[in-house]
């Protein structure tokens, strides 16, 4: 087992952009083996290590040493690489040069050609060996080659031929040292290569490819004024037209990956290509910008963006008030005194949930008001047992409203009338194998328990004036790992407010300051929410999260016991 000092190569890319981390600043340890077969699975075992740890053109070490493979190495094996059973038998086993490679390789990124027969083949042997495996990340010249060295420049990618085109400074010969150093001259000419494509990171060299064209890369420098901080990015056109709104925990390294590989997306492909500007909002939190995101969709409703563009286009059940109540499909909530379930994000949720309802409660279907005293003529629905028939006198006014009493408190409540009605009807026609129309009522019962819940836990967050919260968070920075302090001030269910508290600040006073400066917030009508159903949603989430304290709650945030969301996780894959 040998190991050499230092050699300094590779010094003309020290001008590497700071994002992410720098190649420069990241120690390579190039790995290369020689066994005596081709998979460790099948038993065949280790006889050579050969590695080089290099950081920033330098060789800081490098780590030999052949290894008893306690089998015979096949004739064809050694003619290959040169190494005999003589050679090997005073070695050390594996067991032994194993712990010693990996100590020499701590904290680097592991480099190989052809990486998953290396790199596979030492996690195999300490799996059998019962050696924990650090999480090492692992670059593949072989993989990053074919990516930037075209067939019209060589017949194929193997190591000897790439140590040619570079000029390695070492030959290879299947002795694992010697190609490890010819792998260290063809990464570092593999590296020069992207340097000139704007690649400079880890993360570029990971994910790059040569689908993302020149123009899309070249348009990394839009991000270059982003901070390293959470908040929402706006990409423009050249007439300022917002494009696409993003969130993200560090602004400058989201935006950056719309420039590499890892972007997949052919519409945000054809976005970057439009965008000329990327806006950035620095946010305090995580949060905070996930709510911005949410409103700038909505207000700019970008082109690119999928979801959340719509929140007004909302649908809710309608419990009416009137003397012979029945539910309709609205599309917003009014100062009626009425009971709402919602909001769905379709018409044909809604719909689903609706029939569901129907089919538990027995409770007019018709449309338009009737008198206190109709005289109409039954429908069908009413021959069918599946209405009380109000509209011919077929039901007392006493009766149908205990009926409707059911009805609210299975909205507000208790659905198990519904639950356990739909769940009779879905096992019946099981036993029947009429599967078909039993996936019609599961799904009408999944509507009607999702929006039940969605709309109590709504309701239970909508009632509170102000409900004050704080979580310790653990960030990483420039110094390493920092725990702060956030606080979010949620007024009727829409974010009034959010800070981080400063390092020997009062927390208390930092509170009271922060609650002073929130936004005003009014009562929205109803049950809905000061803000979009899925504002308040990703709200609750953080509200409900591990961790979370609450500093002060104006009114009562309380759930009903029994409610509809104990039966959600029913539900959760349908």
């Amino acid at each position: 087992m040998t190991t050499t000092p230092v050699r300094s190569r590779w010094e003309d890319q020290r001008s590497f952009d700071e994002l992410g981390r720098p190649l420069r600043d990241i120690t390579f340890c190039v790995v290369d083996l020689e066994t005596t077969g081709g998979s460790a699975a099948d038993g065949d075992a280790i006889t050579e290590i050969g590695a080089v740890k290099v950081r920033g053109g330098e060789v800081l070490g490098e780590f030999q040493t052949l290894v008893n493979p306690h089998t015979e190495i096949p004739a064809f094996i050694a003619v290959l690489t040169g190494i005999t059973n003589t050679m090997v038998a005073d070695a050390p086993p594996i067991g032994a040069a194993l712990p010693s490679f990996l100590e020499f390789a701590a904290g680097s990124v592991l480099v190989a050609h052809n990486a998953p027969f290396d790199v596979g083949f030492l996690r195999r042997t300490a799996q059998d060996l019962d050696i924990d495996w650090p999480a090492f990340e692992v670059v593949d010249t072989v993989k990053v080659a074919r990516r930037v060295v075209p067939r019209s420049e060589t017949p194929n990618h193997k190591l000897s031929s790439l140590a040619r085109i570079f000029r390695a400074g070492t030959t290879p010969n299947h002795r694992a040292l010697e190609d490890a150093r010819a792998t260290v001259d063809v990464l570092h000419g593999l590296m020069e290569r992207l340097g000139g494509l704007g690649v400079h990171t880890l993360e570029e060299l990971q994910t790059y490819s040569t689908k993302v064209a020149a123009a899309q890369r070249r348009k990394r420098h839009l991000a270059d004024r982003l901070p390293h901080a959470p908040g929402v990015y706006l990409f423009r056109d050249e007439q300022a037209h917002v494009l696409y709104v993003g969130t993200s925990r560090d602004l400058r390294k989201r935006v950056r990956s719309y420039f590499t590989a890892s972007e997949t997306r052919s519409r945000i492909g054809e976005m970057v290509q439009i965008a000329a500007e990327v806006t950035g909002i620095e946010c305090a939190t995580t949060l905070e910008a996930q709510v911005r995101e949410l409103r700038l969709i909505a207000e700019h409703k970008p082109a690119y963006n999928r979801r959340s563009k719509f929140p007004e286009k909302t649908t809710f059940i309608k419990l009416t008030r009137e003397p012979w109540p029945r539910l309709s499909l609205v599309r917003r909530v009014l100062d009626d005194e009425a009971d709402y379930l919602g909001p769905f994000g379709s018409r044909r949720a809604a719909q689903s949930c609706l029939d569901a309802l129907h089919e538990t409660f027995p409770i007019r279907q018709c449309s338009g008001r009737l008198a206190k005293s109709p005289s109409r003529s039954a429908c069908v629905l009413a021959e069918l047992g599946r209405c009380l028939s109000p509209c011919d006198g077929g039901v007392d006014d006493l009766t149908y409203a205990a009926m409707v009493r059911q009805l609210r408190d299975a909205l507000l409540r208790h659905p198990d009338d519904v639950v356990d009605l739909v769940n009779a009807k879905m096992a019946a026609l099981a036993d029947q194998e009429r599967f078909e129309e039993a996936g019609v009522h599961r799904d009408r019962l999944a509507a009607f328990v999702r929006a039940a819940a969605r709309t109590q836990r709504l309701s239970s967050l909508t009632a509170c004036p102000e409900v004050v919260a704080a979580r310790r968070e653990e960030v990483t920075s420039a110094t390493g790992q920092q725990a702060r302090w956030v606080v979010h001030v949620v007024r009727h269910g829409r974010l009034a407010a959010a800070g981080v508290i400063p390092a020997g600040m009062d927390a208390h006073e930092f509170v009271d300051q922060l609650r002073a400066s929130a936004e005003t917030v009014l009562p929205a009508i109803g049950p809905v929410p000061a803000a979009t159903a899925e504002e308040s949603e990703r709200i609750l989430r953080w509200l409900e999260a591990p961790g979370i304290r609450l500093v002060d709650v104006v009114g009562e945030w309380t759930c009903p016991v029994a409610g509809a969301g104990r039966e959600l996780d029913r539900f959760s894959a349908v």
